[in-house]
């Protein structure tokens, strides 16, 4: 869908998958796309100078999120909304499947 905005489908599913979970990491986005780790990040790298994203450093992670106090992020977001509500609710479940937070304590497994 962004393909041809933003030049190649690695940095449309970059921009989704951060806007899905808020914040993510590269591995976690190249893992949940299957796709190589190493232009994933060249992509993050790109959006963080672009001033559309930030990162924090998180461990050895670098977590990257949007820029709230960059005046490119708002559109980029509005941009990235309406290509993820494009998508069909059940291909946006298969998309982003992976559960981000720990299960609680003796909670069973469904």
């Amino acid at each position: 869908m962004l393909e041809g905005i933003f030049g190649n489908k690695t940095a449309e599913k970059v921009l989704l998958h951060i806007f899905h979970y808020g914040e993510s990491h590269g591995s976690g986005i190249a893992h949940d796309f299957r796709i190589a780790l190493n232009p994933v990040l060249q992509q993050l790298d790109r959006f963080e100078v672009a001033g559309v994203l930030v990162s924090k450093q998180a461990g050895r992670s670098r977590i990257y999120s949007f820029n709230p106090k960059s005046p490119f992020s708002r559109p980029v977001k509005e941009l990235i909304e309406v290509a993820y509500e494009g998508i069909p609710l059940i291909e946006r479940k298969k998309l982003f499947s992976t559960r981000r937070r720990p299960r609680r304590k003796g909670k069973p497994v469904t």
